[in-house]
């Protein structure tokens, strides 16, 4: 299927690996001129390197921190122009609420909230003017389901999904969308180390720490495995293309059937 994406620009915020690296190379190989965020050299050149030999050519790394003021500065001073905007950059990790502190409360606020708002700030204005764009939060199944072991995370999820929805409000009769996606666990490069923290056998090998999680922390998943970074690239490939102009407003869910409610 054609995406019709070769005469786009698209940023993707901490794209070096994971969920983040699959769109952007998803999005290169389909024709879009793409742009990625990362802090550190090496990670930003390989992550570049890596989806050009994907066949997406036309890609470039911005070293910058969006969860910064500083930060997002830089990348709208070295991304001018933007059609699809990923705010892909996030944290999390699992801590009982009573020890979650109010460092941690603003930290995990400025990097999974604040870094798409500022971005969005800074692009949005311009894809309304326009008359197109797309403007998409990974967000996370944690948005509605709420684990209890995560509060200040899920927080965060939540209040993506109320961000996009806000900003979707503003568009109304363009051709301009803001949508937000839910993974579920996905793969990634940290994946497991969360997944230890977690376990009652942290040094166990990484399939059986893999099968506990599951089976006592996300029992109603369906699909009873990781879900692979590029199984959620393929759903924010298709929203960030032209063919999904009718898809607004919306939260969609890629989670592997954890979340159980209709809504």
């Amino acid at each position: 299927m054609d995406l019709q994406l070769t005469q786009k620009t698209a940023l993707v915020t901490s794209a070096t690996a994971g969920i983040g690296l699959e769109i952007a190379r998803t999005l290169a190989v389909e024709g879009a001129e793409v742009l990625i965020t990362g802090r550190a050299r090496a990670k930003l050149d390989q992550a570049v390197a890596d989806i050009r030999a994907s066949g997406g050519q036309r890609i470039r790394g911005v070293l910058a921190d969006a969860a910064t003021t500083e930060g997002a500065a830089l990348i709208q001073k070295e991304v001018g122009t933007v059609d699809i905007l990923v705010n892909n950059l996030g944290i999390y990790e699992s801590k009982p609420f009573a020890e979650i502190s109010d460092e941690d409360w603003l930290s995990f606020f400025n990097v999974n909230v604040m870094s798409g708002v500022r971005l969005a700030r800074a692009y949005f204005p311009g894809m309304l003017q326009r008359d197109w764009g797309r403007v998409i939060f990974i967000s996370s199944e944690s948005a509605l389901t709420l684990p209890s072991d995560m509060i200040h995370y899920a927080t965060t999820k939540t209040a993506q999904l109320s961000i996009s929805r806000g900003l979707a409000n503003l568009t109304k009769g363009t051709k301009v969308t803001v949508n937000s996606v839910l993974p579920g666990p996905t793969r990634s490069e940290g994946i497991v180390d969360f997944l230890r923290s977690v376990s009652s056998e942290p040094q166990a090998p990484a399939e059986k720490i893999v099968a506990e999680f599951f089976a006592k922390h996300r029992s109603a998943s369906l699909l009873q495995r990781m879900i692979e970074p590029q199984e959620i690239a393929s759903l924010v490939a298709y929203l960030a293309s032209p063919l999904a102009a009718a898809t607004n407003g919306a939260v969609l869910r890629a989670e592997g059937g954890l979340v159980t409610t209709l809504s």
